[in-house]
């Protein structure tokens, strides 16, 4: 009697959407994160001990260029949709590297305001622009691609700042400036990278607009008139909030609330960053279609209900209640910024012109640049209002859930625009 054949998983490399040039775009977020890792732990400290800026200046930088970086999101999706998409990214990296080198030329406090303003405006429009090269390499497959791209790019951040960890114990000037210059060589290996990448097809929209020289030819769609997408943008700003929960007000809520030790809070981190690594790519399955992706919306309502009551919680007192809380409260924030993660790739690139998809994505990041900027001083203010801030947040949350529900529902009726609107080649 035969042996009963069992069919065989293909090649690793051939379960990874996009062919040779989304691997290697996956390859160059690796190295992005693995960057940013390094320089993002220290920048703070590289401006207090290496240009000698107080803390209210460094408090005062970091913020002008958070909110510098707001408009890098719509520009980079502007100019993604009127050049080729592969040359607006080597340009981004060029001037990442251009900014970071020009802070190690002055001590001058508006010129390094100014300089970190600049590097901003490409920083932002990254995410946006590697976005739309999964949205375009992948075709319906992007859901997967961007779980792999997440996966890859924790690990990028963790071994970024495992590095950054020990430089910095060395605490002289020179491990200060080495961890500045290897963040900006990795944008240039990046570039170098980006340019063996070949440019991906555009949505065939877009192409025939482009080509177009008739008078009488419809303008491109504009993400700005229309009000359903802004709506979708808007909450999806208050979605994101889970980044400033978990980095910004779970910290402060252990020491001000809690009996929970202070070691704690980076612990919660590791956990968070354990489980988008462990998690992002089997969950994206559930988000495969636009349908599925609107259905994500009820799991992430109960999540965020979870979360945050958790969190008020572990103030009752009490170290044991304490730590539980917390640790539930990390664990039901994760899987909702996963979950929301997930939801957000599909529906966003879903419900963009393909006339104008750059654009579109571009407003839709400014949804996660609005929230860098703003959720940070919404936390601390929401730490201070104490254990009955939360189920407020809570509530919110839920509602906003539901109202996006809703919306999707509206603009995707039909059950067939499920489907992706192009071919898999056009994307």
């Amino acid at each position: 009697m035969s042996r009963s054949t069992h069919p065989t998983r293909p090649p690793f490399k051939e379960r990874i959407p996009g062919g040779p040039d989304g691997r290697r775009m996956l390859v160059i977020g690796f190295i992005d994160k693995c960057g940013t890792g390094l320089w993002s732990t220290a920048m703070a400290l590289y401006f207090t001990y290496v240009t000698g800026l107080g803390l209210g200046q460094v408090g005062l930088l970091i913020a002008v260029s958070g909110a510098a970086g707001i408009a890098g999101a719509p520009l980079g999706g502007r100019l993604a949709d009127r050049f080729p998409l592969v040359r607006v990214i080597i340009c981004t990296q060029l001037l990442r590297a251009a900014a970071l080198l020009a802070l190690l030329t002055t001590d001058d406090y508006l010129l390094l305001v100014l300089f970190s303003a600049a590097g901003a405006l490409p920083d932002r429009a990254t995410n946006v622009l590697t976005k739309l090269y999964a949205a375009r390499v992948a075709g319906p497959d992007r859901v997967r691609y961007q779980a792999i791209n997440r996966t890859t790019s924790n690990l990028g951040w963790t071994l970024g700042g495992l590095g950054a960890a020990a430089a910095l114990a060395l605490g002289s000037t020179t491990a200060f400036q080495l961890l500045l210059v290897g963040d900006a060589l990795s944008y240039l290996v990046m570039a170098a990278l980006t340019l063996r990448c070949a440019e991906p097809p555009a949505p065939a929209a877009s192409r025939v607009v482009a080509a177009s020289t008739d008078a009488t030819a419809p303008k491109p769609s504009t993400p700005w008139r229309d009000r359903g997408f802004l709506t979708f943008t808007a909450g999806d700003a208050v979605f994101f909030l889970h980044d400033s929960i978990l980095q910004v007000a779970l910290p402060l809520w252990i020491v001000h609330a809690t009996d929970a030790p202070v070691g704690l809070a980076p612990l919660l981190m590791v956990l968070n960053s354990a489980l988008v690594v462990a998690f992002q790519v089997p969950l994206a399955r559930f988000g495969a279609t636009t349908e599925a992706a609107r259905r994500l919306y009820t799991p992430l309502a109960a999540l965020f209900a979870v979360g945050t009551l958790s969190v008020a919680a572990s103030a009752l007192g009490g170290r044991a209640l304490s730590i539980t809380a917390l640790i539930t409260a990390a664990v039901a924030l994760t899987f909702a910024e996963m979950i929301h993660t997930i939801a957000s790739w599909e529906l966003s690139v879903a419900l963009a012109a393909d006339d104008a998809q750059g654009a579109y994505l571009g407003v839709h990041g400014l949804a996660q640049s609005t929230q860098r900027f703003a959720g940070p001083l919404l936390m601390t203010g929401l730490v201070s209002a104490g254990p009955l801030a939360w189920p407020f947040l809570g509530a919110a949350l839920v509602a906003t859930c539901a109202a996006q529900n809703r919306l999707v529902r509206r603009r995707l009726p039909e059950p067939s625009l499920s489907v992706l609107k192009v071919t898999v080649s056009e994307h």
